[in-house]
């Protein structure tokens, strides 16, 4: 007996605005069950002293101190602009 019904597939499929004809469903149907009944066999192990983890190894952020430094020159940031006046980069109106 399968662990996904054939309706379960078309509703999932609905919900992601997918159409599928129905031997696309039968497919599916098959490969989902495949994929269920391989989850299934993690209930078969021993997690009783496992630790539970979001990540397998241990993660750790390298932060560095946010220093202030100073920027590029006024010059070198709008010398490759199609368009600058004034220090600014000009680029087309988007509002009317």
């Amino acid at each position: 007996m399968s662990r996904i019904s054939i309706d379960e597939v078309k509703h999932v499929a609905h919900l992601a605005r997918l159409a599928i004809t129905e031997e696309e469903a039968e497919m599916f149907q098959k490969q989902l069950d495949a994929i269920i009944t391989y989850a299934e066999q993690l209930n078969e192990l021993d997690t009783t002293n496992v630790e539970p983890t979001s990540h397998v190894l241990t993660m750790k952020n390298v932060m560095r101190e946010d220093e202030r430094k100073q920027g590029l020159p006024i010059e070198d940031v709008v010398k490759n602009a199609p368009d600058h006046k004034d220090g600014y980069i000009r680029v087309p109106s988007i509002l009317e």
